[in-house]
């Protein structure tokens, strides 16, 4: 039940009748909140077809509504706009519609459902999982979630960047200074284990640069000589021939790293349908490069590399293999691209979510993927969204000044542990239900925290603001949530309205009108990939409902019907909240 489509529908049947127009484009939208109103008919588009003055067209609109519409109360009219009042019964009759359906504001995709891939983590095995990557997991995961929600097929997949020179580096520092030792042996999760050797490869390489310098060679020169990066080098020249010891050797490490990758997915609350290696997309990569090779879309130069030339298409030379015959991220990328939609030959589209410093990286590869002839280049999107700072400043992984996943989780949840505690929302819970409620406020403050801002811009993350009771945050609406199901266990009623001619006041109706727009709120975040429009739809909803519950009694009325309808009405926002965190991935509490 939609009142826009209701007003459209009359209002084509209108234009048909008077004007003999078929024109069923009729732009309806809520009304701005300085006039009066609930919605409101844009008049601008049909000037032209029906040759009259705004306002005159507005005021037939106007009369037509109030006189024929079942739901219309009355109008104003403003320039070009006419600003609707709708009767209080239309929501009555919504909200008894509503109770009955379990998933309202949701599409359910079925197997003939557009099909879309979308691609976060993609993390390297060189070192663990850290804020920056939270963001793209908790981005990622949501969009996944929202794409279904409005009727779309979704595999969440990652891309594990398992090989290269980076992998090489740690490998190599680990051999020299490890000792042989394991993840066991020490007691770390095993991506901290192998981030450490990362770490301390790029100390004693500064070192070893430092030291070339001092001895006459110029910066240039020391990073391309320093004895730890050519034994790196010499690695990856070793893993791309097969070397079988190295090739057991980096299959040991990925082994721990996959391990700690795993327990942090889990913590997080966040899983994967598919799972694509570099350390075989790359091998199809190359394939494609010789293709391209042979088709003169790339070129070699003098040592041996290959590249594209796209200064045409206003970028720039773009190297593909390097001269020793290594790989690079483009050409992996170039495979994996391939496989994906080999895999998936009746795919709608894939969504890469990565942070906006790779946009060049992504323009290159939708363009070459487009001079290779591939015509399903044009599905591709990139994701791209702006970086995590601290307040302390940005993070620097190869300094080890990272802020790890895992250690930001403890924090929330040891942060959440304390504000409850403090607050006194706890005082008779178990200690597993402390531990539980802990995690749930902990990991939705940071996740609602994150995915209320629009992707595209930077984001200043302080752990200690995020987990707050009061405003814009996720413990605000998780506390809404828990309130709400209090109040609707204190007593039994009946999921239906018995009487839909009751009075409603002004905030009644106004989260009614809040919650006839939660199928268009899943609807434009999907269109628009943003999580941030469903966390802002609720928050409004939350405040909204939070005003209400302030000043409205809902169970000490004398009038059952009314009781019945405040309570259905308390329900369903509880549905909603619930249903649009579940959207970003974020669990609510029954009780806190």
């Amino acid at each position: 039940m939609n009142i826009n489509t209701i007003l459209k529908a009359e209002l084509s049947q209108f234009l048909s009748s008077k004007y003999n127009i078929d024109f069923h484009n009729i732009e309806i939208q809520l009304t701005r909140k300085d006039f009066e109103g609930d919605v409101t008919v844009l008049i601008f588009p049909l000037v032209k077809l029906i040759k009259k003055p705004p306002t005159e067209i507005g005021n037939e609109i106007g009369i037509f509504l109030v006189n024929s519409s079942k739901y219309v109360e009355s109008y104003n009219l403003v320039q070009g706009f006419v600003n609707l009042v709708i009767d209080s019964k239309f929501y009555i009759e919504f909200l008894n519609e509503i109770i009955k359906i379990d998933d309202f504001g949701i599409l359910n995709p079925t197997a003939s459902d557009p099909l879309y891939l979308v691609e976060y983590a993609s993390p390297n095995t060189n070192k663990p999982l850290h804020l920056g990557h939270v963001r793209n997991i908790l981005l990622g995961y949501s969009i996944s979630k929202i794409l279904e929600a409005s009727g779309k097929n979704v595999n969440k997949t990652q891309i594990i960047n398992d090989r290269g020179i980076h992998i090489c580096k740690s490998i190599i520092a680990w051999l020299k200074y490890g000792k042989n030792t394991s993840p066991k042996d020490t007691g770390d999760k095993g991506d901290l284990f192998v981030g450490k050797y990362y770490v301390l490869f790029d100390k004693i390489y500064k070192e070893e640069i430092s030291e070339l310098i001092k001895n006459g060679q110029s910066k240039i020169d020391a990073e391309k000589n320093a004895p730890i990066f050519l034994e790196a080098q010499n690695l990856l020249i070793k893993w791309e021939a097969g070397d079988e010891k190295v090739m057991n050797l980096w299959r040991k490490m990925n082994s721990w790293v996959y391990e700690g990758f795993d327990k942090t997915y889990s913590d997080l609350g966040v899983n994967f349908d598919s799972y694509y290696y570099e350390s075989k997309t790359y091998l199809l990569g190359k394939e494609i490069i010789q293709k391209g090779l042979d088709n003169d879309v790339f070129f070699k130069k003098d040592d041996g590399s290959v590249w594209i030339d796209l200064s045409g298409e206003g970028l720039d030379e773009k190297i593909l293999l390097r001269s020793d015959g290594t790989s690079v991220y483009m050409t992996q990328d170039l495979g994996t691209a391939y496989l994906r939609y080999k895999d998936y030959p009746k795919m709608n589209g894939v969504i890469y979510t990565v942070g906006n410093e790779q946009d060049y990286h992504f323009k290159v590869l939708f363009k070459i993927l487009n001079k290779l002839g591939f015509d399903w280049s044009n599905q591709l999107h990139h994701l791209s969204y702006g970086m995590v700072d601290l307040p302390s400043g940005k993070m620097k992984s190869r300094e080890g000044t990272v802020v790890d996943a895992d250690e930001l989780i403890f924090e929330m949840k040891t942060n959440a542990s304390l504000i409850l505690k403090e607050l006194g929302k706890i005082d008779e819970f178990s200690d597993d239900e402390k531990n539980d409620l802990n995690r749930i406020i902990g990991l939705g403050a940071l996740k609602y925290f994150i995915l209320k801002v629009d992707p595209k811009k930077r984001i200043l993350f302080d752990p200690k603001e995020s987990i707050d009771f009061n405003g814009n945050t996720g413990p605000f609406i998780q506390y809404t949530y828990a309130r709400i199901q209090s109040l609707i266990n204190k007593e039994d009623f009946s999921k239906s309205l018995t009487d839909i001619n009751l009075n409603i006041n002004n905030k009644e109706k106004n989260i009614l009108k809040l919650l006839t727009q939660y199928p268009l709120a899943i609807k434009n975040s999907a269109d628009n990939l943003s999580p941030s429009l469903i966390a802002n739809y609720t928050y409004e909803l939350v405040k909204s409902f939070n005003s209400y519950y302030q000043t409205t009694s809902i169970l000490k009325v004398d009038d059952d019907f009314i009781k019945n309808f405040r309570l259905n009405l308390s329900l369903k926002v509880g549905l909603v909240i619930k249903s649009s965190m579940f959207l970003l991935g974020i669990e609510v509490p029954n009780k806190m």
